[in-house]
This record gives structure tokens, C-alpha cells and sequence, in this order.
């Protein structure tokens, strides 16, 4: 009797525990932990401007990335929980369909919970500014048009040339050109967007978009300018550093030569989309579409940005406050709170995106089921501006 209770209890005990580590380990999958930074949950009620938003904007640019999420198949056990979870929402998205400010306020409301993100040692999130730019340029090389324009190349060798060696010639005649530009102070500020049109020569445009890059820090050269006094802080845009390589073009070089980072393109066709498109291979939406740290958050990723900004003019006090969606990032993007803000194309445009370096509110809406726990790794690395 008593060895027929013994086996009945082991026979008992045994899926008992497995069930209690089937359980630990999914609440272990659920937890996401944001490196270097606090998280501090919230109230939607608590977002300032979160009622007069229209998210009806941005659940148009949160069904882009859906469209991608679920066209890649089912995530599997491995995949972050963030991308489960959206998974997940994503699917009664697109279900739901096209909705309007106040039924897709709702939507994010029913299907999200709301977690500021704080840097350690740092006020809040740092956001800057994108644009798509345009640019004049040939299918050929010309007198006037000789600043190749290259394509990522095959040799991995090649692949991690630092911008020195390219520029001095090292990929030149190896069919990796994609067109031509007249200034290679465009060619530089391309690789800062990761896009850019193109105006050929012939009245023709093209696109080209980020490809690749050779792997090697991302060097902010306005900091260099900085130190040596031509410009303060409060001052630096990319403006400022495209008047000053403009006006010194020898000087220009070598400051361009202190980012050893090289981005390479492709080309992409021109369909009906207007804007670029991002990293995750959407169409990007004006005041939409952040870029953000792709080693920390995923593709898809609601973000509200609350930030004082210098939009209507250099100085920041134009309130931003707006649903974006994570479609995109770059090289100069490393940080927990860290967005860079998609604002269009156009020279105009260009002028403001390049003044955006404010610091502001960094709220990540975190799909329901998942956990954000407070991190105890080494804090991040303090973000800067670009370029």
C-alpha cells in the first residue's frame, strides 16, 4: 500500500513540476529588460496631449509595419517577447483595419500599456531629426558629376573598408557604382539620412536606400567643430556642418574622413509610395516613423515622443507630442530612449529636421502580456546628436 502511494505521488508530482517550470519559464518570456535605463509604468491619462493626438495617423503607419510583422510568419519560442506580442496585436489590427483618431486611440488603449523609458544619468529620451534629401545627380560619370555613389560590395574585405580607403579609391572600377553626384558633401549627408532622389540629368528621378555598411563606429563630426570653437552647441545643426565643408572644402575632407562609418546603397524602385522607405521595409510616415536602437527594441514598436522641438523655428518651443512607430534605424541611433524622427523630404524640411537634438519624454507602449523590468546592466552610452 504505502509503495502504490509513493508511485501515485510521483506519478503526480512529476507533471506538477513541469507545469510549475513551464510556468516560470513563460513569465521569464514575457519580462523584457531595457539595458542602461529605467522603465517607470504609466497611465495613458498621465500622457500629456495623449487625447488630441490623432492616432488615427499612426495606426495607419502601425498597419505598415503589421503588414511586415505578419508577412514574416509566425515568431517562434526564441524571438523576443516584444515581437510576440506584437505578432499578436498586429493580427487583430489588420482584422480591425483602417480606423479613425478616436477608435484607434481605443485600439492602442485596449491592446497596449504604456512604460517611460529613462536613461541612466540622462533627463529623459534624446531625439534628433531625418529627411529624406534630394539631390542632383548622373547615371554617368561626368566632369561634373564624379562622386560615385557605390553598392555594397561582395567581398567582405572590401565590405569593411573604412571611408578613408574608399574615398581615396579603393572600390573605384569594380561595377559597384549606382549613380553619380556633382558635390560629395551630398554624397556624405546621404549616408547621414540613408536615402535620398535623385534628379538625373535627363529629368528623370531615382531612389537609392540604405544596403549596408562597413561596420565601423559611427563618428558625430559635429562634436569636432565644436571643440575648436566655430560653433557652440546651441548653434550646431546640419546646416551648420554643410555651410562649413561647403566653405572649406579641403577642411571639409578631413572632417568627413574623422567618420570612419560608410553606408552603402541600392536602388529602389519609384512606385506609388512618396516617402522612403525605412529598416524594417515600409513606406515611412511624416512625424510617424522614428528610427530607434534595433539591438533594443523592435520593428513595429509603438513610441510616444513628448518634446518641446524647434519646428516653427531654431528655437525649441514647438510641442511635439505624437504616437510614432519604430520603422527604421541608423547608425548614430544607440540608446534606450533614443528616436530619430522621420520628417519628409525637401529642402525645407531638411532645414528643420537638421535643428531637431532635444531631450523629452520616451514612453514605449509595450504589448498587454508583456513585462518591462528595470535593468541593472551598465548604462548606455550617452546619445548624441546627428550628424
Amino acid at each position: 500500500m504505502a509503495r502504490r502511494l509513493l508511485r501515485q505521488t510521483l506519478r503526480y508530482a512529476f507533471p506538477l513540476s513541469l507545469m510549475a517550470a513551464a510556468m516560470s519559464t513563460a513569465q521569464a518570456d514575457s519580462l523584457v529588460r531595457i539595458p542602461g535605463a529605467s522603465a517607470e509604468p504609466t497611465t495613458f491619462h498621465a500622457l500629456e496631449g495623449w487625447s488630441t493626438d490623432d492616432q488615427g495617423a499612426a495606426f495607419g503607419s502601425f498597419l505598415k509595419s503589421c503588414a511586415a510583422i505578419l508577412g514574416g510568419g509566425r515568431p517562434s519560442r526564441e524571438a523576443r517577447p516584444v515581437y510576440g506580442g506584437l505578432y499578436r496585436v498586429c493580427a487583430k489590427a489588420m482584422t480591425a483595419g483602417h480606423l479613425s483618431a478616436g477608435k484607434a486611440r481605443a485600439f492602442f488603449e485596449a491592446n497596449f500599456h504604456p512604460v517611460r523609458i529613462v536613461p541612466h544619468g540622462e533627463p529623459g529620451g534624446f531625439f534628433t531629426g531625418y529627411y529624406e534629401t534630394v539631390m542632383d545627380g548622373s547615371l554617368q560619370k561626368t566632369a561634373e558629376f564624379d562622386v560615385p555613389i557605390y553598392a555594397m560590395p561582395r567581398d567582405p574585405a572590401l565590405a569593411r573598408a573604412d571611408r578613408a580607403a574608399i574615398e581615396n579609391g579603393l572600390l573605384r572600377d569594380k561595377g559597384l557604382e549606382i549613380v553619380w553626384l556633382k558635390d560629395p558633401v551630398d554624397a556624405f549627408f546621404a549616408q547621414i539620412q540613408g536615402s535620398a532622389r535623385v534628379q538625373l540629368a535627363g529629368g528623370e528621378t531615382m531612389r537609392i536606400g540604405y544596403a549596408g555598411r562597413n561596420g565601423l563606429p559611427y563618428t558625430a563630426v559635429g562634436k569636432f567643430l565644436i571643440d575648436r570653437g566655430i560653433y557652440t552647441r546651441d548653434e550646431m545643426s546640419m546646416d551648420k556642418i554643410r555651410e562649413f565643408m561647403e566653405a572649406h572644402p579641403k577642411e571639409g575632407h578631413a572632417l568627413r574622413l574623422k567618420n570612419r562609418s560608410y553606408v552603402f546603397f541600392k536602388t529602389i524602385p519609384l512606385g506609388k509610395e512618396e516617402h522612403a522607405g525605412g529598416g524594417q521595409g515600409v513606406e515611412l510616415t511624416p512625424y510617424r516613423s522614428v528610427a530607434i536602437d534595433r539591438s533594443i527594441h523592435a520593428y513595429g514598436t509603438p513610441i510616444w515622443i513628448d518634446a518641446m522641438l524647434p519646428i516653427a523655428s531654431e528655437k525649441p518651443e514647438t510641442p511635439f507630442r505624437h504616437l510614432a512607430i519604430a520603422q527604421d534605424t541608423g547608425t548614430a541611433i544607440v540608446g534606450p530612449a533614443r528616436a530619430d524622427i522621420f520628417f519628409g523630404s525637401g529642402e525645407n524640411i531638411g532645414t528643420v529636421a537638421g535643428r531637431i537634438k532635444q531631450f523629452g519624454t520616451f514612453v514605449m507602449l509595450v504589448p498587454n502580456g508583456v513585462d518591462i523590468a528595470t535593468a541593472t546592466a551598465q548604462a548606455a552610452p550617452v546619445p548624441r546628436p546627428r550628424p
